[in-house]
């Protein structure tokens, strides 16, 4: 799969705060897709060591992405990316520290999917592009984000039942979904990534769910991540540091 970044890594927070204002118009947050026969699922899981006794703490990023049928989610593919971790952990900067090996794992896949699910926020976020915006807008694609907590907003309890939702809302703007999932479990929290609408996104995420709360594209490259950082599987790509060439916006 093809992965063009249009802006560099290896910014202050500062700057990497205010490249995501300047990014946002990017986003279309209307439907912009046809048929969907292929979901991807994607993930990280990071591994915080000492450099030494009184040295700083050094962090490894494992990323994965697994491909799906849709809508009968039978695995096509999964790809894994290992890489050093620069950008400090920032919260609603998330994307500056694990975008660069997410986007090494979605540089393996054979297989273009059609739509994109990240265990990340989307719009629900405080300047309207999380990591779920970011990634798929950079690659041009459909995008949701599914999130296991809140990050901003407020949202009165949505019904008992598979499928009740109720509005994510912050500056009297709904900004996602709380949904509800399975019955009787805390619901999850859907927002747009790019080209999708909150409908669409809700709709899209209840297809996934195969009974449990998480849908099946992310709780598995959940677990994927998690093998990977436990040295159970072995990832595809390894490099040491972010990147810092591109040819867009936030290029010194």
């Amino acid at each position: 799969m093809e992965v063009k970044v249009p802006h560099r890594w290896d910014l202050t927070p500062k700057e990497a705060a205010q490249l995501q204002i300047e990014l946002r118009p990017l986003l279309k947050k209307q439907r912009d897709f046809g048929e969907i026969q292929t979901v991807a699922g994607a993930d990280i899981a990071v591994e915080v060591a000492s450099a030494g006794q009184k040295g700083p703490k050094e962090a490894v990023g494992y990323a994965g992405v697994i491909v799906y049928s849709f809508p009968e989610l039978e695995e096509i593919e999964r790809r894994s990316a290992r890489r050093r971790l620069i950008f400090p952990y920032v919260p609603g900067l998330l994307v500056f520290r694990e975008g660069p090996v997410l986007l090494d794992a979605f540089a393996q896949l054979r297989t273009e999917p059609d739509l994109l699910l990240f265990d990340a926020h989307g719009y629900s976020h405080p300047r309207r592009f999380g990591l779920a915006c970011h990634l798929s807008a950079v690659l041009d694609k459909p995008g949701v984000g599914v999130a296991k907590s809140r990050l901003i907003g407020y949202y009165e309890e949505p019904r008992d039942q598979v499928g009740a939702w109720s509005p994510l809302v912050d500056v009297e703007e709904t900004i996602g979904a709380v949904l509800r999932t399975r019955a009787g479990v805390q619901p999850i929290f859907i927002s747009i990534g790019h080209r999708v609408d909150l409908e669409s996104a809700i709709e899209i995420a209840l297809a996934c769910t195969d009974g449990y709360r998480v849908p099946k594209p992310t709780r598995e490259a959940d677990h994927f991540v998690e093998q990977l950082k436990r040295g159970q599987t072995t990832p595809e790509k390894f490099s040491g540091a972010q990147p810092t060439s591109c040819g867009g916006r936030g290029c010194g």
